[in-house]
């Protein structure tokens, strides 16, 4: 059993729970998707807790790379911080509805430690994009870049809430792409408004 196949049994499997959500796919269901018996998926994982643990660690894991990617670009802030939210457009658009409500219900020890590991990793990256911007002038300079940050990353995660943003009313991407319009437009300086303007944000309502 080497490293390899197991990262590319927890990529498709990653892939499988994305697209179908997790409450819904059980170890049989998924040993299908994946071409393989239930015998040697557990030759891998000891339960699905386990599974879900890995395949979401994984993908948090691949985030980190793809934010760090697109930070050593040496764009603007403006233009970074686009990048950022059409590579997380992309994703939303192949993620079910129910995922994180899944984890958050089903998977709780999962889903806190993973929030707890995005929570760092998006802080992170939000306070250097925020502080870029201001270096640039392209951001306002007076707000408090900590305080910003955590409301950024607490907005977060009300974007998968289902009552809010019913999936038959709103998809991932419109909610996302409303709460990116609001956050740069009210960081924004003159100067980044303008060059914002530049830029095709989509309007979803």
């Amino acid at each position: 059993m080497s490293e390899e196949k197991e990262l590319k049994l927890l990529e498709k499997a990653r892939d499988v729970f994305m697209q179908y959500g997790i409450k819904s796919v059980n170890m049989d269901d998924m040993a299908r998707h994946l071409g393989i018996s239930k015998k040697t998926l557990y030759l891998y994982v000891k339960d699905k807790e386990e599974l879900v643990h890995k395949s979401v660690f994984l993908h948090g894991q691949d985030e980190d790379e793809k934010m760090k990617e697109i930070c050593a670009m040496g764009l603007n802030a403006i233009d970074e911080l686009m990048a950022i939210m059409n590579w997380v457009t992309g994703i939303l658009n192949k993620i079910h509805p129910s995922i994180v409500y899944d984890l958050e219900k089903y998977h709780p020890e999962v889903h806190y430690a993973m929030f707890d590991q995005r929570q760092n990793a998006i802080y992170e990256c939000m306070m250097k994009n925020m502080k870029k911007g201001q270096r640039e002038g392209l951001y306002r300079k007076d707000f408090n870049v900590d305080a910003i940050t955590k409301f950024y990353i607490a907005r977060l995660e009300i974007i998968f809430d289902q009552k809010l943003f019913p999936p038959s009313e709103w998809s991932l991407p419109q909610v996302y792409m409303e709460l990116f319009k609001y956050h740069v437009r009210g960081i924004a300086s003159e100067k980044g408004l303008e060059y914002l303007a530049t830029k095709k944000l989509k309007t979803t309502k």
